[in-house]
């Protein structure tokens, strides 16, 4: 109790700037509003909010909670010690960090309430303890005596059973009791054996303790000394930022290549879901090997396209030819407005869907706790600590100057030192994937954050527009032109403008892809083009108008032969008919066995008529050898090809309420009210009345305002208002009538008006 008083005359007596920043700094002692600055103390002292409070403490700040921690101990056991002052704190960490990063992580501390004043005694709040990430004592005993390479080299020369041991003090905590730590134990048993090789430590003949190096060490963390009170200092690499973006701009190209195919191998054949929601590794490997991309890979792009809301599950229009009614993996209708937008605003959308995806695709295939594969898409991978740790890998890079890249085990020991408490989200492994994750989506060239990162980054209003100019500036400038090779490839030097690089992949097939594109043309690719309605003529033209290369005669001969063929067999909706102006060749036709399959009946020399469906009409006839081509009613060749499948976004769930932290101005208002209540709280009161809602005690209320405000006297109010909250205010009565009452706030200096029947109870102060 006399530390909840002292801890509340000390909030007290900060100023409203500075209890506005404990708001900002712990918003959960602000709901609900304490009535009291007591009420704020005992709040500030739930262990639970402290645990909150303690999160984002670095190591310098737990060593201080350690050291005050020890002095309240030893004074908790009667001993005449006195409580630590400032001075005599730093005094015991001079040697270990400067008088500057000591004042400001002791600032830190006290924005916090963590730590509070009464007069140079510096106090703890008792929670606090529990908090530390390391045992008590880590921090002023000396550093383990192996070093992390001297930990590594002896851990592979323990017994399985040596290692296991080890392990298991790892997972669970580092101490265990044993009779094998007692002298006299035969040499040959683990337990001596890891004494012996110092990775572990005797604390009595019952117990051992596992160093902290070695412990870390064995969970993958980065190898972090609670003796070392200044951060450590990674070792930079510097880039030229021009080469850094260049290079982020390559990976965006790729980027969204990958993801076009995948979405258009998705719209050919959507991939069935599995019953738990996420997509089979058979499905993955087929996606993976349509599209020429690796699984890892693959599974990042999905990820990206399901949180850029461009791929949904469900039923899609129209629905696959597979025996089953379960939901499949589709693109929605809003990836074909994706695909022709332009390609920065392309990027900024799935780099935004990353930042913000609460999942980590680069889990995707390790086992489960039951030895099950991840599946992507899954809700396993849905991790609710993704999002903060993302973002504090890369606004750890954002610090350093454009073009500086940092290695991940330097990532992974600087923000373990920052915040011990969450040291093992940053394991090598995780920092590692989630740098290549960033390098895949173009935030990082080189290792380094690119110009477009840093200002989606910066989370100004602007920020999404200020990427997407500077990604559309590193962008290469699309080309209006192709080189055409003898051998029938065409070489696109670059990204095509979107017009000429829908017609080159309509007449010719991708090759290999990168900052330079080849194309194959071919007989297949060209009556692709001619299905689609383009003419021989056209398709002279267009390589004749866009290559900067003599056009090769093997290119126009093949032109030339496939629309010669082409088209002489026109098919229709009979359900489907078929016609040609060479009777010989409708009669060829109808001798061919697929003309048994497709159930053709000849109704004139030219016409023939069949009960199949015009695509597959076309199919058969196509795989039978013909090169017939569809026609409207016009007889105007046209598009049959067939359309990707596209699934219907469905409405969006009401997402859960998540209240947005409350502006300076709300806050200050808060502290005006708090202020308000300690006052009331603290007054002294004369006369009262407590209206029971009988005339005589409204009376008496209404008569004990009046006189208040007649003498000028101020007066302590129960209020309880519309939402049935009960409060304490003092207020000066100005005006009593028509129900209301017209009072001046003292704090705040308004005039605040007051509904009679709510009023409670009144009291007139001295």
């Amino acid at each position: 109790m006399i530390a909840t008083d002292s801890l509340a005359d000390w909030l007290g007596a900060r100023t409203d700037v500075q209890l506005v920043k404990l708001l900002q700094l712990r918003p959960d002692l602000a709901v609900p509003l304490p009535a009291s600055m007591s009420v704020l103390a005992v709040r500030a002292q739930q262990r639970a909010s402290v645990l909150r409070a303690a999160d984002d403490l670095d190591t310098l700040e737990f060593a201080i909670i350690e050291a005050l921690t020890v002095d309240e101990d030893a004074r908790t056991i009667g001993t005449a010690i006195t409580p630590l002052s400032k001075t005599t704190l730093h005094a015991q960490l001079k040697d270990r960090v400067t008088k500057v990063a000591f004042t400001a992580a002791l600032t830190r501390l006290l924005d916090r309430a963590l730590v509070w004043q009464t007069g140079d005694s510096l106090h703890l709040s008792p929670s606090a303890a529990e908090a530390l990430p390391w045992p008590l004592g880590a921090t002023t005993a000396l550093p383990d005596a192996l070093t992390e390479p001297e930990v590594t080299t002896a851990l592979t020369q323990a017994s399985p059973a040596e290692r296991a041991l080890l392990e298991k003090l790892a997972s669970t905590g580092p101490r265990g009791r044993t009779r094998d730590a007692a002298p006299g134990t035969p040499a040959d048993r683990p337990v001596p054996r890891l004494l012996d090789a110092r990775l572990l430590h005797r604390i009595d003949d019952e117990t051992v303790e596992l160093p902290v190096t070695v412990g870390q060490v064995l969970r993958g963390e980065p190898v972090t000394d609670p003796h070392a009170l200044a951060p450590p200092k990674p070792t930079l690499t510097r880039h030229a930022p021009a080469e850094v973006n260049a290079v982020g701009a390559g990976e965006v190209g790729e980027l969204l290549r990958d993801c076009a195919d995948l979405l258009d191998a998705l719209g050919r054949l959507p991939a069935p879901a599995l019953r738990a929601g996420g997509l089979g590794v058979r499905e993955l490997r087929r996606l993976a090997k349509q599209t020429g991309v690796d699984e890892p890979r693959t599974g990042l792009l999905l990820e990206l396209l399901a949180a850029a809301k461009l791929v949904e599950k469900g039923l899609p229009e129209p629905m696959p030819d597979l025996d089953t009614t379960d939901d499949f993996w589709a693109p929605t209708p809003a990836a074909d407005a994706w695909l022709d937008a332009p390609p920065a605003t392309r990027w900024v959308l799935l780099a935004q869907a990353w930042l913000d995806l609460d999942r980590m695709p680069w889990m995707i295939g390790l086992r489960d706790a039951a030895d099950k594969p991840i599946a992507a898409l899954s809700a396993e991978l849905r991790i609710p600590h993704a999002v903060r740790d993302r973002h504090a890998i890369l606004s750890l890079l954002a610090e350093y100057p454009s073009g500086t890249a940092l290695s991940a085990s330097d990532i992974g020991k600087l923000l373990a030192w920052r915040m011990p408490r969450r040291r093992r989200h940053f394991r090598l492994d995780a920092v590692t994937a989630t740098l290549a994750e960033a390098a895949t989506v173009g935030l990082l060239g080189r290792g380094a954050l690119d110009s477009a990162a840093r200002a989606l980054l910066h989370g100004a209003p602007t920020s999404v527009a200020d990427a997407e100019a500077e990604m559309a500036a590193a962008l290469p400038e699309p080309v209006d032109h192709v080189l055409v090779q003898a051998d029938l490839t065409v070489i696109a030097p670059g990204p095509l403008v979107p017009e000429l690089r829908g017609r080159i992949a309509l007449v010719a097939d991708v090759e290999s892809a990168g900052a330079a594109t080849v194309y194959r043309v071919g007989d297949a690719s060209v009556r692709r083009a001619l299905d689609a309605g383009m003419t021989a003529a056209e398709l002279h033209a267009l390589f004749a108008g866009h290559s900067r290369t003599p056009v090769p005669q093997s290119l126009t001969y093949l032109i030339d032969d496939v629309a010669r063929r082409h088209g002489q067999l026109r098919a229709g909706m009979a359900q489907s008919f078929l016609r040609s102006d060479d009777p010989a060749l409708l009669a060829q036709v109808l001798a061919a066995p697929v003309a048994d399959i497709l159930a053709l009946r000849a109704i004139a020399p030219t016409v023939a008529i069949a009960l199949a469906p015009l695509g597959e009409l076309l199919d058969q006839l196509r795989a039978a050898g013909f090169a017939p081509a569809g026609e409207d009613s016009a007889g105007a060749i046209v598009d049959l090809r067939p359309r990707g499948a596209r699934i219907a976004v469905r409405p969006l769930a009401r997402k859960p309420y998540r209240p947005s932290p409350p502006s300076d101005e709300q806050l200050s208002l808060l502290v005006t009210e708090l202020r308000a209540g300690e006052r009331a709280a603290g007054a002294r009161t004369g006369q009262s009345v407590r209206t029971d809602g009988t005339r005589t005690g409204t009376a008496a209320t209404l008569a004990l305002l009046q006189l208040a405000a007649r003498v000028g006297r101020p007066v302590n109010i129960g209020y309880v208002d519309a939402q049935g909250v009960a409060s304490q205010r003092v207020v000066e009565p100005v005006r009593v009538g028509n129900g209301q009452l017209d009072a001046v706030d003292p704090v705040t200096g308004a005039t605040r008006h007051f509904t009679l029947h709510r009023i409670a109870s009144v009291a007139l102060l001295d």
